[in-house]
């Protein structure tokens, strides 16, 4: 029994503190930083951690300068790199606000992670595939094409983008599935498309591959995407630097091979002597961000996301 109302009222407070901390995916200074970038935060979807508490995830939304609710442009939807453990939407902010400059509708989504939510990759996967539905169930509001909707990522956010073309199932229970969420393009950043043996060879370090299931929630073959390939899946651009020691190069080229076999557009451009991340911005002199965003803008112009340009009108990358 509680015998002080000021007694009460703290215990009251502290529940309050907790609820609110537990229903937000990510942290305030990324939410912060991403309104100050000038993002819309949205919120997409309204879920579980791994324990049953609230989780809260959110879409960054960057619109053009020119935007009107009734337009209808292209989309996409960036999701972070982490191991599927970590990281944040700010990874692609720049990727964004370079996009929507061009016209596009840019989007860099949360997602539910083993450091903050205690999920495994099966729930990335999940989380990846209600956002693509989301864009598209929004996409009056949005002003957006639903027929132009691309989805990317880097590394595992890399992954779940993949997931989301090529991968039957893992939905989110009770979402409306007349509304597809699977994207009509995918730009991948040194994906992990690899997650079982191909003709016995192993995608990773045998001690890696030991732990891969746990990891995933479930058979890696199951959410390999290289392994679900076939025809009708989504044009796609994927960057891989040759020197990756995370995720091998030949990943890459047996992911780009299973598509173009199968009837698909698939693009590999490898970058020679370097590595994991090697895309982002803030990498060294942003040379190879500036590189794979140059060659991401004519693959959305070949495909119809985006107007092209004569080269005395080239959109300025944003700093």
């Amino acid at each position: 029994m509680i015998s002080s109302p000021r007694i009460a009222v703290r215990i009251l407070i502290a529940l309050v503190a907790v609820g609110s901390t537990l229903s937000q995916a990510q942290d305030p200074q990324t939410q912060r930083k991403m309104g100050g970038a000038g993002a819309v935060v949205e919120t997409y979807k309204a879920t579980e951690d791994a324990t049953g508490n609230p989780v809260q995830l959110n879409a960054y939304v960057f619109y053009p300068a020119d935007h009107q609710p009734n337009d209808r442009r292209a989309a996409i939807v960036f999701f972070f790199g982490g191991g599927w453990k970590s990281g944040t939407p700010s990874q692609f902010l720049e990727h964004c606000r370079y996009l929507s400059s061009r016209g596009m509708v840019a989007i860099t989504a949360d997602y539910r992670v083993l450091g903050r939510q205690g999920t495994k990759a099966l729930k990335c996967v999940a989380d990846g595939k209600s956002a693509v539905r989301w864009v598209r169930k929004n996409a009056d509001r949005l002003g957006v094409d639903v027929n132009r909707v691309a989805a990317g990522g880097g590394s595992a956010g890399g992954h779940v983008a993949a997931c989301t073309g090529v991968i039957e199932g893992f939905e989110e229970p009770g979402e409306d599935l007349t509304v597809s969420s699977r994207p009509d393009a995918m730009a991948l950043f040194n994906p992990a498309v690899v997650l079982a043996a191909i003709n016995g060879r192993p995608p990773l370090d045998p001690e890696k591959v030991d732990g891969l299931e746990d990891r995933m929630g479930t058979s890696p073959k199951k959410l390999s995407p290289v392994h679900h390939v076939g025809k009708n899946a989504p044009p796609t651009i994927l960057f891989h630097g040759r020197a990756d020691d995370t995720v091998p190069y030949w990943t890459a080229e047996a992911f780009r091979d299973a598509m173009v076999g199968s009837g698909n557009r698939c693009e590999l451009i490898g970058f020679d002597g370097q590595g994991h991340g090697f895309f982002n911005h803030g990498r060294g002199n942003n040379e190879n961000y500036e590189k794979t965003i140059r060659e991401l803008d004519r693959f959305l112009v070949s495909i119809g996301f985006l107007s092209p340009q004569s080269p005395d009108e080239t959109s300025p990358i944003p700093n």
